[in-house]
């Protein structure tokens, strides 16, 4: 009886961190998605212009958490954007040369 009270204790364990990293991989690729949406249909930009999108954790709070960089083709910049919580999204900062260029304060 005591076994069968750990292997659920266990498996409840399991099954909460699970379901917080499953959480945090879901809402990386939406915003990430939801970026390259938005630069393809709001920006007029081509997917073949985007070299590369990569969410990422930030460490910032509310929804600044959870950002997207965007390299882009024929520029040295790389564009760092969040989606808010109107579901827009916005441009946070970009880096040229290596120094960060803050936009949304």
């Amino acid at each position: 009886m005591k076994r069968k009270k750990l292997w659920i204790a266990i498996l409840v364990v399991i099954i909460l961190v699970g379901s917080f990293f499953a959480f945090v991989e879901f809402k990386k690729n939406s915003v990430e998605n939801n970026v390259v949406e938005y630069l393809t249909t709001e920006k007029n930009m081509s997917e073949d212009e985007i070299v590369s999108s990569k969410p990422f954790i930030a460490n910032l709070s509310g929804n600044k958490n959870f950002m997207v960089s965007i390299k882009l083709k024929n520029d040295a910049k790389t564009y760092y954007y969040y989606q808010n919580e109107d579901n827009k999204i916005i441009m946070e900062s970009y880096t040229e040369d290596g120094e960060e260029h803050v936009v949304d304060e």
